[in-house]
């Protein structure tokens, strides 16, 4: 019986996707359930996993190929390939065979397993990428993952040292500068074409324009100083700012609805529940999965869920649904040392939050001058349906509450 092996119904958000790596051949064996093929789109890697036991028959859909959901990428058998019998006079002379010979083969098998072990790593796009940039071989790395694949976890720990394999290092001297006028030409991976693809599009179709505010951090920075480590021992997760920032815009956003709101069409869509998507950069580039429901959670349930969220991108382990919906977003190029940006909204959202790099600055508190850490805010809306004046006070509000916390308590 033939079976084929499809592509997942996609969400709104995603268009299409792109055959990534076949972690199955033709002929391979497979088990209900097992990864056969990841496939890459803007958002996330899928694996897709075998409908049935049985035999990889065919490969419709190779590596960098463009797909759309629900389309037939290969066929395999319901049924696996049986290993051919062995008599029972054949299985008296093997046994024979293995006593006889068990000196030996107790100092030869480790080698020929190893070596066996090692062609059939299996390795996703992000990891090639990895160990390409890092200058590390496959033989250099030990694969932990299921059906011996290689992880990220593997590749860091091969680059510092961890791995019982020595790391192979280049010690070549540089390359002398080239004086000519040669180029070297790479075609976008598919996950930057999309990107890029969604970028223009947003920069066509929304009247998008940028306000700007600073925040003076001093009281939720005394506040993380001095619970850290007690938030730690009881949530088992670091204190960190974005948590303050969601919390904010929540309140912000109850304020000012027609910034949680979308367009569709002729019409005005205003969404009576808040998702914030607050964006993580990983190698395959800018993700952003979505935290549900940041309007009925606590400050160390939305950090918990930053972090679970933030270590599945970076593992590529985020499903589809981590990723769809989202109502507001915000976007940290603090970490970067980003003093100042214009955030791009996230469509089909109408606003953006970008925070940005804490620095002290000299401020005027009352008639003296003081310094203080200050980050400066930026806001990007779509001028469609959001007037300059909701946006300026929007962020007016969230400058107000993250410099007097207490607000967030009494919800004011």
């Amino acid at each position: 019986m033939t079976i084929d092996i499809k592509i997942p119904e996609f969400s709104e958000s995603i268009a299409e996707g792109t055959v990534g790596t076949w972690v199955k051949n033709v002929g391979d064996n497979v088990v209900e359930g097992e990864t056969v093929v990841e496939i890459e789109t803007d958002k996330v890697v899928l694996e897709i996993p075998a409908p049935a036991s049985g035999v990889i028959e065919e490969i419709i859909k190779n590596e960098n190929e463009t797909v759309s959901d629900l389309e037939v990428i290969g066929r395999m058998s319901g049924q696996a390939n049986e290993p051919e019998p062995v008599s029972s006079q054949a299985q008296q002379e093997d046994i024979g065979d293995d006593k006889l010979a068990s000196d030996k083969s107790e100092s030869i098998q480790p080698q020929e397993v190893q070596a066996s072990e090692q062609q059939d790593k299996k390795t996703s796009p992000a990891v090639r990428k990895l160990m390409q940039e890092e200058g590390i071989g496959l033989d250099s790395v030990t694969a932990t993952g299921k059906n011996n694949r290689v992880t990220k976890s593997d590749v860091r720990r091969a680059i510092e040292g961890g791995s019982s394999s020595s790391v192979s290092v280049s010690t070549a001297a540089p390359a002398p500068i080239s004086l000519s006028n040669e180029v070297e030409r790479v075609p976008m991976s598919s996950l930057r074409k999309k990107i890029s693809d969604r970028l223009v599009s947003a920069q066509q179709e929304y009247a998008m324009l940028t306000t700007f505010n600073e925040v003076n951090m001093q009281q939720v920075m005394a506040i993380r100083s001095s619970n850290k480590d007690a938030f730690v021992e009881k949530h088992g997760v670091k204190l960190g700012f974005m948590s303050f920032f969601v919390l904010a815009a929540v309140e912000a956003l109850k304020t000012y609805p027609i910034m949680n709101a979308s367009v569709e069409g002729n019409d005005i869509i205003y969404h009576q529940y808040i998702d914030v998507g607050v964006a993580v950069s990983t190698e395959r580039g800018l993700i952003v999965p979505v935290v549900r429901g940041v309007d009925v959670k606590s400050l160390s349930a939305i950090e918990i869920e930053i972090n679970q969220l933030a270590d599945k991108a970076r593992e590529n382990k985020l499903s589809i649904d981590d990723l769809v919906g989202g109502t507001f977003t915000i976007t940290n190029g603090g970490v970067f040392g980003s003093m100042l940006s214009t955030p791009i909204i996230n469509p089909p959202q109408s606003a953006i939050l970008g925070m940005h790099a804490i620095e002290k600055r000299p401020i005027v508190v009352g008639d003296e001058i003081k310094v203080a850490p200050m980050m400066y805010l930026a806001l990007s809306y779509d001028h469609r349906i959001i007037d300059g004046k909701d946006a300026v006070l929007f962020l007016s509000h969230i400058k107000k509450i993250i410099e007097d916390p207490i607000q967030l308590l009494l919800h004011l």
